[in-house]
C-alpha cells in the first residue's frame, strides 16, 4: 500500500465519521472530525458559517424523529501533501418531528486538512441547482 492509498482510506474513514455521526445524530461524533476552523456552505441559512457549532447541530438533530439518512454516492477523493478534497452526490432522508418525510439529493464538496496524524474536514460546501426558467427555484426534486 502506498502513502497515498493510506491517506485515502484515512480521509475515508474520517468522512465515514462524519457521516455516521450525522446518522446517529451524535453531536461529538459528527465535530470530532471537524477542524477549529471550519467553515461550512450549507444548504441551510446562513450563507457561511464558521466553525464547529454542537449547539447548533443539536437543535437541528432535536428536529428529526429517528435517524438521519446521510449516504454519499459517487465519493471521489483527491489529495496530495496535506490537503485533499471529496465531492460527489449525497441523500438526505429521514423524518422530521412534525411528520414531514425528507427525500433529497443535492451536491457537496468536502475539503480536508491533515492535522498531525488526523485528517479533519475544513470545508463543507452543499448546493442544490436551481431551475433556469425565471423561477429561480431550487431544483429539489432531482435524482441521479
Amino acid at each position: 500500500m502506498t502513502p497515498a492509498d493510506n491517506d485515502e482510506a484515512a480521509i475515508r474513514r474520517a468522512i465515514e465519521a462524519w457521516t455516521r455521526g450525522l446518522h446517529d445524530k451524535d453531536v461529538q461524533g459528527t465535530t470530532a472530525v471537524l477542524a477549529d476552523d471550519f467553515v461550512r456552505y450549507s444548504l441551510a441559512p446562513p450563507l457561511r458559517s464558521t466553525g464547529p457549532n454542537p449547539v447548533g447541530l443539536q437543535a437541528w438533530f432535536d428536529t428529526w424523529s429517528g435517524p438521519i439518512g446521510y449516504d454519499l454516492a459517487a465519493l471521489d477523493i483527491a489529495a496530495a501533501g496535506d490537503v485533499a478534497f471529496a465531492h460527489g452526490l449525497a441523500h438526505l432522508t429521514g423524518t422530521k418531528t412534525d411528520g414531514a418525510v425528507t427525500d433529497l439529493w443535492f451536491r457537496y464538496t468536502l475539503g480536508l486538512r491533515q492535522r498531525g496524524e488526523a485528517w479533519k474536514i475544513v470545508h463543507v460546501h452543499e448546493s442544490v441547482p436551481f431551475l433556469m426558467d425565471g423561477s429561480i427555484k431550487a431544483a429539489v426534486h432531482l435524482k441521479p
